[in-house]
């Protein structure tokens, strides 16, 4: 805010020749001088600026100029505002001291001394000048001391979101490193277990109908690192806005179908059944492998969490939309973390205790729709299940089309 470089004066006066005579005398360069022929006037000048010095004569007909100081300290605004009495008056009227009363900081007798006049007014206008500068450096030293306490606000943010990041990149890489070796010690120990065999001469282990069955437990795991493998290449072409979505016709309805039977033997391990309710078709413009991903996923995660029951599975047309919900009847999820769960490496406090995870599936999940411009939400509350749903545009918008993005 810049200082004022002129200040301003007021004189009043019921004597024209008394206001022209005493402008003259304190008039300079730098300074603005108002005249006021009456208490009222003076009043109306006062509402409108900030006066350095006041010079008011005291007789003055209607409201004289003790009246006019008492208003002057009443008010807030020009409380502090120097006054100078001028009066005719004889001294031995004592009019200097009630001049003192109504709060004047000196007083003056006519007829007046120039070089009085003109050595106090220039005291007074040094003293206004400093004030303002005094004024101005403390608001810039308040408005510094609010942008330094801004800037210190900002870096214990910036410190706050850096230390999370840092756990969350700690914590990913501990889930990451647990859940490779899951798989892969299951692997090592079940290579061992077969080389100890060969080495006694155990070949009934490997027998046609036990095969199939030591086949399929190392595709699992196998599946199970190629699965983790994906999501973390997914979260990085996410960040580099370049996860690739390549539209075409797909039915639904077919693909939900395709979906349950591969997760048929997961379901079994899990001691729970998964029913789908699905029209013999439904057909839309979707990218085939990313829906997939997306049925996958919400299957997936209503097998992991919901408690050994049975999970249901809905796919239905609603207008120009389709509409996919999976319904679990496991531990459930807190409003407060309904929005949360969709983000990057998120997962609620119950479903740690319950099963292993990254916390990208729901996030690439929702990454996914968003990119068909579809909406995907959850409705659930701790202990009751949950409810995942995905709307769909049956034909997908221009821009997103064969897209690359």
């Amino acid at each position: 805010m810049p200082i004022e470089v002129e200040s301003k004066l007021l004189i009043v006066d019921d004597l024209p020749e008394n206001l022209l005579a005493l402008e003259a005398l304190i008039r300079a360069p730098g300074r603005l001088v108002y005249r006021a022929g009456s208490a009222e006037a003076a009043l109306a000048l006062l509402l409108e600026h900030e006066f350095a010095l006041a010079i008011v004569d005291v007789q003055m007909p209607g409201m004289n100029g003790f009246e006019l100081a008492e208003l002057m300290r009443g008010t807030e605004r020009t409380r502090h505002i120097p006054i100078i009495f001028v009066s005719a008056a004889g001294r031995e009227m004592n009019y200097a001291f009630q001049g003192y009363e109504s709060g004047a900081v000196d007083f003056l007798h006519k007829p007046l001394d120039p070089h009085a006049v003109v050595s106090k007014v220039s005291v007074f206008v040094d003293l206004h000048q400093h004030r303002k500068a005094l004024r101005h450096e403390m608001e810039s030293l308040a408005a510094a001391h609010r942008k330094q306490e801004e800037l210190v606000q900002q870096l214990q943010h910036t410190q706050r979101e850096l230390e999370r990041a840092v756990r969350m990149r700690d914590d990913f890489m501990s889930m990451v490193s647990h859940e490779l070796r899951t798989p892969l010690n299951t692997l090592y120990l079940e290579a061992q277990l077969r080389q100890l065999h060969l080495s006694k001469g155990k070949l009934d282990t490997f027998s046609p109908e036990k095969l199939p069955t030591m086949i399929e437990r190392d595709q699992r795991q196998i599946r199970n690192m190629v699965r983790l493998i994906d999501d973390m290449l997914d979260v990085t072409r996410l960040r580099r806005d370049a996860l690739s979505i390549q539209t075409k016709p797909v039915d639904l309805a077919e693909l939900a179908r395709a979906v349950v039977d591969n997760l048929r033997h997961q379901a079994e391990a899990a001691g729970c059944t998964i029913s789908l309710d699905a029209p013999p078709a439904l057909r839309g413009v979707w990218d085939e492998f990313r829906i997939e991903q997306v049925l996958t996923n919400l299957l997936t995660n209503a097998l992991r969490y919901g408690g050994g029951k049975p999970v249901e599975m809905t796919v239905r047309q609603d207008g120009d939309h389709a509409v996919v919900s999976v319904r679990d009847q496991g531990i459930g999820i807190s409003p407060e973390d309904h929005q949360r769960i969709f983000e990057q490496f998120e997962r609620t406090d119950v479903s740690r205790k319950h099963a292993a995870g990254l916390g990208l599936g729901l996030y690439i999940t929702h990454k996914i729709v968003s990119l068909h411009a579809g909406r995907i939400g959850v409705e659930s509350t701790p202990g009751h299940g949950a409810r995942f749903f995905v709307e769909l545009p049956l034909q997908p918008p221009p821009a997103s089309a064969d897209s690359g993005k």
